[in-house]
């Protein structure tokens, strides 16, 4: 195999590796060992699926119904798209049978469509619009395990996770938003044997591709004057001014993260109280870097005396704060792509970071939806939340509710020894 991305190479016989890699995932089943012609990135993604207990014999879940689901994805950024991911893999679902889905960063799928008769197939996973299809719900399988590992991969017969699943191949692609990075969602080709082939993990990739340049396209222009700064979930942010994107170092991050706080600015001696623990720099330390910040932005974008942002500035950690204080959880949940500036130790910035966690936190576990708190616990950042994973296994239906509660009790061990 020279590409461990792609499940099988030009020209391997299917139906080989296909009883290879049963064999495989039976032994892995039962003893928890990898052997034979098992991918590594298959290999992580299977362990990963087992440390989230997800059932080999079990199938997705319907997490969004129709009424909310229609609402949701007609808000969705990829509902922008779904015109061009039609004209590009409408045809060729069709016409070999196949099935085309995108689902969003949450692995919920959103959009299912393709064959008819692969559709009602498929409906038997309930590989079907609003059923969650993460990896940590439903283990290894294209779409999650794209927005897992953040590019493209391809998953064939036994590699799934879940049995159900063993008849089927698929090949996904993260699509991301071209202005900030966030990964918005991935696309989707699912079908038979006949896709377990290179062609298809390259044409999926080309069509996420084509998805973010017609994003960026179709990007409307900030207003004059106005800077985009987006620091969730990332210790390097990024700011969009005047159609320019500069990546930021931490310590640049940090600065511009706490003008944006402070619209009203800040003076040398608040800047290096809110960056800097008592003592441990001189004034002289906070004036360099702001230098150089200045050297990066231009004048006209960073200001003096005191130090403030030379127009509005559009935040996503504040977007978040501002949907959560008018009750918009769901919308909030969507826009948090993870703590703010996670490595920072910068004292204003852990205790906004603390906050926003907080404040998030605190509105899911009291509205209680299983949704919400999944895409939470789920998260890289709530994956140890003891709370939420409470909250989760209470909201749940019986029959759901096993894995959540297992993690429940492998929390609450792990915290009274």
């Amino acid at each position: 195999m020279t590409d461990t991305w792609v499940a099988l190479e030009a020209g391997a016989d299917p139906a080989r590796r296909r009883g290879a890699l049963r064999l495989a995932y039976e032994s892995y089943a039962g003893a928890g060992r990898v052997e034979g012609p098992v991918r590594p990135v298959v290999a992580d993604s299977w362990r990963r699926s087992a440390r989230a207990r997800v059932r080999p014999e079990g199938i997705a879940y319907v997490e969004l119904p129709d009424d909310e689901l229609a609402a949701y994805r007609d808000a969705h950024p990829l509902s922008r798209v779904m015109p061009l991911f039609r004209e590009l893999m409408g045809g060729y679902a069709m016409d070999g049978e196949h099935l085309m889905a995108v689902c969003d960063a949450q692995g919920r799928l959103l959009w299912v469509e393709g064959h008819r008769a692969t559709r009602r197939l498929a409906c038997r996973m309930n590989f079907v619009p609003g059923a969650r299809w993460a990896e940590t719900a439903t283990g290894t399988n294209a779409p999650g395990t794209a927005i897992a590992v953040d590019r493209p991969v391809q998953v064939f017969a036994a590699e799934h996770f879940q049995r159900p699943a063993h008849a089927w191949t698929c090949a996904a692609a993260p699509v991301h938003d071209p202005g900030t990075g966030r990964l918005l969602g991935a696309v989707d080709i699912t079908g038979g044997d006949r896709l377990a082939h290179p062609h298809s993990l390259a044409f999926v990739g080309a069509v996420a591709r084509a998805a973010e340049s017609q994003l960026a396209l179709a990007a409307a222009p900030p207003a004059t004057g106005t800077v985009r700064l987006s620091a969730l979930g990332r210790d390097e942010a990024l700011l969009v001014a005047d159609g320019r994107t500069i990546g930021l170092s931490p310590r640049h991050s940090e600065i511009l993260t706490l003008l944006a706080h402070r619209p009203e600015g800040l003076t040398g001696d608040e800047l290096l109280t809110e960056l800097y623990e008592e003592g441990t720099v001189t004034p002289v330390t906070p004036r360099a870097e702001l230098s150089r910040l200045r050297g990066l932005l231009g004048p006209g974008l960073l200001r003096s005396r005191p130090y403030r942002l030379g127009g509005p500035v559009e935040a996503d950690f504040a977007a978040v704060a501002r949907n959560l204080a008018s009750g918009a959880l769901t919308s909030a949940m969507t826009a948090y792509a993870g703590p703010l500036l996670p490595g920072s130790q910068a004292p204003t910035v852990v205790r906004l970071r603390r906050r926003l966690a907080d404040q998030l936190r605190a509105a899911l576990i009291a509205r209680g939806d299983p949704g919400l708190l999944a895409d939470w616990a789920y998260s890289p950042w709530g994956e140890d939340d003891l709370p939420v994973w409470r909250a989760l296994a209470s909201a749940l239906p019986v029959p759901q509710r096993a894995a959540a509660a297992a993690r429940v009790r492998e929390l609450d061990a792990w915290q009274r020894r």
